[in-house]
Parts: structure tokens; sequence; C-alpha cells
């Protein structure tokens, strides 16, 4: 890895970045390729292994049905889980065993799903994996305290989440060969070769550019341990949700906005075939496009990345927030497959920027120390997102509503976020801090 570090140091977009921002970016490549293949693929293998006539097979409706109740239980599992594994994985220590164990349990997991015949044993080993990978990203997320400073953790943070989509299209290329040419491939259970070559590529590539950061990072900020260490995170949870709520009202407020808004960004990302498909647009098509949009939601989470050191943390988030509320108006116009470019195109603008600020942003206004328990309770959030979003599509559908009235409805979510942000923005930090810009 050092190696390569030389190479690509004051190259480019690498240019400045330490060894250990170095590895730490490159995580994110890594766990992007799972959440790539997670959007796409994978619900296509889903329903090919589920949907059908005879024993055991379900309907199309049913397998949506199965599906969503899957991916809903792991928002419940992963906010359980979250906080508790955070707070322990802040001991001195800690963070990088944590860390360590759910990578190597999602990359297992990953690869063991390929080899799932049965639609039941698919789900169980995705969703398994996929809390696996959602409990990583807690550790990752509060590893920024340890890795960079306070005044590059926009600029670094923005690194992560570019890479990670320029990152994700490799694996997620190769997987698509073998998803069109594995049909073709005789002798197997039709589609087997291909989910087999796509979920062992994700899994290889996620593993291969995790090792450096397993190697070179170091746990900077810690607390001390205490006996009984379960039973004290509970407490200590429940103490800092208190403290949080009575005291801490400026990462208070700061949640109540990044839930909003963020729930409207889940929303849009899960839904983009749905979208999609209910329009009657070319599968290949939207594909295509969603390619095409994490290209772009690279060079724009570098834009923003160089924007970082001249513009506060709070101009760019609102930038982002007014761009995505402008997605969901235009998203009232949707006809055609051109239009639908032209929608991924604005996601694409601000998709990756509203997510890496707001974990920066988090970052600065928390006690470093305490970093992994408070990530976890972000991430209840954050791994929760298209809550109220998905509930809002379901409703409008219901109620006999089309695709395009359902995401405009969204424009609210992100209203009401950029709403509790400026609230955030005025409130002070408690003295034990310095105040984040």
């Amino acid at each position: 890895m050092r190696g390569l570090f030389l190479a690509l140091k004051g190259r480019g977009p690498f240019r400045g970045l330490t060894e250990r921002e170095f590895a730490w970016v490159l995580y994110d490549v890594g766990n992007s390729a799972f959440t790539m293949l997670s959007c796409s693929l994978i619900p296509i293998w889903f329903k090919a292994l589920a949907v059908g006539e005879g024993p055991g097979k379900l309907s199309a409706g049913d397998a949506t049905g199965v599906w969503a109740l899957g991916v809903a239980l792991v928002t419940v599992a992963v906010a359980l889980l979250g906080p508790v594994c955070g707070a322990l994985s802040d001991r001195r220590e800690k963070k990088k065993i944590f860390f360590r164990t759910s990578v190597f349990l999602g990359v297992g997991g990953c690869i063991l799903n390929g080899f799932a015949t049965g639609w039941l044993l698919f789900l169980v080993l995705f969703l398994l994996g996929k809390v696996a990978y959602s409990c990583s990203l807690t550790f990752y997320d509060s590893m920024l305290n340890d890795i960079t400073t306070q005044e590059r953790m926009d600029e670094v943070s923005s690194y992560g989440y570019a890479w990670g989509y320029l990152g994700s299209c490799i694996p997620f290329l190769a997987a698509l060969v073998f998803y069109v040419l594995g049909p073709d491939m005789a002798g197997l259970l039709p589609g087997f070769v291909s989910r087999m070559a796509g979920f062992a590529i994700t899994a290889l590539w996620w593993l291969l550019v995790t090792l450096p950061l397993l190697r070179h990072y170091r746990q900077e900020n810690y607390t001390q341990p205490q006996p009984h260490a379960v039973a004290a995170a509970f407490r200590k949870i429940g103490r800092t949700l208190k403290r949080i709520a009575r005291e801490d009202r400026k990462v208070f407020f700061f949640l109540l906005a990044f839930f909003l808004y963020i729930d409207g960004v889940g929303t849009i990302i899960d839904n983009c075939i749905n979208i999609g498909t209910d329009l009657g647009l070319s599968t290949v098509g939207q594909v295509i496009v969603l390619l095409a949009t994490q290209v772009v939601a690279w060079v724009f989470a570098l834009m923003f990345a160089r924007l970082s050191r001249r513009h506060s943390t709070v101009t760019l988030l609102t930038v982002c927030i007014l761009g995505y509320l402008c997605v969901c108006l235009y998203a009232l116009t949707l006809q055609s497959l051109v239009q639908f470019g032209i929608m991924a195109f604005g996601v694409g603008m601000f998709q990756g920027s509203i997510q890496s600020l707001s974990r920066s942003y988090f970052s600065k206004i928390i006690p470093p120390e305490n970093s992994g328990e408070y990530f976890g309770i972000y991430d209840i959030f954050c791994k929760g997102a298209s809550f109220l979003g998905s509930a809002v599509i379901a409703w409008v559908k219901f109620a006999g509503g089309t695709i395009n009235i359902a995401i405009g409805l969204l424009a609210l979510l992100f209203l009401g976020g950029l709403l509790f942000l400026r609230m955030a923005h005025r409130m002070a930090p408690p003295s034990r801090r310095p105040a984040a810009d």
C-alpha cells in the first residue's frame, strides 16, 4: 500500500493526503462496491429466484413486499446495534477490532451469498451481510476524528465519497459482464454464474482496498474501560441521549435536520429503479444512467471537497439541500428517459457531497473521545434513511397518485431539513468543544 501511496502522493486529487487519510479514503472505495451491487443487481437476482410458479415461489408483488420487509428489518437491527457497538468501540484499542470483525463478516457473507440457490437463503445471507456492512460504516465514520484534523475533515470526507462512487464502478462493470453472459453458460442453474461471480468480485474488491486501513489505523481518541461493558454502554447511551436533548442543542437540531433531508436522499436512491419502472422506461437505459450518475457524483464530490477549503460546511450543506429540493420539484415533469437522466444528473451533483459534509460537520460538533457512540446514534438516522419518504410514496401510490407527485412531495423533507440546519448553526456548542464552522 505504501508503494501505491507514494506513487499517487502529490498527484491530482490525492495531493496533500497523508498516508492514514489515503487509507481511510480507500475503504469508501471498497464498501461502495457493495452499495452499488445492492442498489442494482441484487434485487434483480432476488426476484429471479423468488418469482415463479410452484411450491415456495412468490408473485412479483409478494416478492417486492418480502424484499422491503427484509430491508426494514436491517434498518431496525442496525438502529439497535449501532449505538451499542459504537459505544463499546470507543474503549482504548477496540475500534479497530470491531471494524475488522464487521468487515470480515460482511465480506464472508457477500461471498456465500453467491452460492445461494433458494430465495430465502439468498435473502437471509444478504441481510446478514448488510447488517455487518452497516456496522462497519459506524466504526469507519467515527474514525474520521482519528485520521485527520478538524480543518481537513470536510475535504477528506468528500474524497471518501468521491472515490467511492468512481471505484464502485470497476467491480460493478465486471459483475455486469457476468450478468449478461451468465444465462448463456450451459450446465449450471440459470443465473448462478452471474450471481456467484458478481458477489465474489465485489467481496474481493471490498477486502483488498480495506487492508491499508486495517494496517495503518491507530485509535487516537478513546474512553477508559469500565466493568460490565455492555450494560455500561447502554447506560452511557441513555445519558448521552438525555444530554443531547437537554444540553447539546446544536447536535440535537442538527440530528433533526439530518433525519429529514437524508431521508429524502435515501428515498430517491432506494427508489430510483421504481421511478423508472413506473414511467415505463428501458431497464438497460436506467442501468446506463445509474453508471453515469456515479461518475457525476465523483466529479462533484471532488469539486465540493475543493470548495470546502474556502466556504463553511453549513453553506455547502445548504447548497446541497436546495439542489435536492429543485430535483424533487423537477420530478413533477418526468416522462422520458432523457428527463430521467437529467434528474439523475442533478442527484449526482449533490448525492456524495450532502453525505460527506454531513459526516464531517457532525464530527466537528461531537466530543472526539465518544465518536463511536455518537456515530452510532448518527447512523440510526443515516441507515434508517428513506423511512418517511417511502411512506409518502406508498401513501401516494395507494391513493392512486403518480410517482411524479410522490417524489415532488419529498421537497417538504428537504425544506424542513434546511430550517433545522439553520437553527443548529445558530446554536452555540457546549464549552467543552470548540465551535464548528
